[in-house]
């Protein structure tokens, strides 16, 4: 994922999606007095920071463990984020991560933190980023720190955000994030299939024996 770093700020924010969580964080902390639902807003983001933080040193590690490669990571983040962005292009009446209505009180990490904002694909690029080029780990953290404070400033005048758009213009923004989203769907794809691909051809030529060329030769 030869990336640059603005390119990695955008690409996390997309991921992230503060602009299509601010109905749902407004939906959830609607009866929380104004001051409360600051701090949860920033535990929660806080939360999902350390979680996307912690893929970002140790997801490569965490792939090695249970066997996965970077094809099969690319294609179930790609086929993950292409139904999210599905959702978001084409509303679901459960929303995109499911029905949050039987959540009863404060809500504490699920579904704020996970998945709204650390969600699979969130942690699968992340994992992509640092495993893909490890000697810009720290570009990569810098890149997800702006990216977080951005999302913590949107969520923390969702509301405000909400009022000032409006519904009509939340779904709107929604739906140009899904089709950026269903791009970089489409290219996480493409990525996995063209390395599986290539590791195929790579197996199959070194399974096939080279030509003899003395039995080859004339007698």
């Amino acid at each position: 994922m030869d990336i640059s770093f603005t390119s990695a700020v955008v690409i996390l924010l997309l991921v992230m999606d503060p602009l299509g969580n601010i109905p749902l964080f407004v939906a959830l902390l609607g009866n929380t007095r104004p001051a409360r639902r600051i701090v949860v807003i920033a535990r929660e983001c806080t939360i999902a920071f350390a979680v996307l933080l912690t893929f970002v040193f140790f997801g490569r590690q965490l792939l090695t463990l249970i066997g996965l490669s970077d094809s099969s990571l690319n294609i179930a983040g790609g086929v993950i984020l292409f139904l999210i962005a599905l959702r978001m292009i084409f509303r679901h009446p459960e929303g995109i991560f499911g029905d949050t209505d039987q959540i009863a009180g404060e809500p504490f990490i699920v579904p704020l933190a996970i998945p709204a904002i650390a969600g699979p694909t969130a942690l699968a690029t992340v994992v992509l980023m640092a495993s893909r080029a490890p000697e810009r780990i720290f570009e990569w953290v810098a890149a997800l720190t702006i990216a977080m404070v951005i999302t913590l400033a949107l969520l923390v005048f969702a509301e405000r955000v909400s009022n000032l758009v409006g519904k009509r213009g939340l779904l709107a923004l929604e739906r140009l994030m899904g089709l950026l989203l269903t791009a970089i769907a489409v290219e996480m794809l493409l990525r996995g299939i063209e390395a599986f691909v290539r590791l195929l051809f790579k197996i199959d030529s070194g399974l096939t024996p080279p030509p003899n060329p003395v039995a080859s030769g004339p007698a």
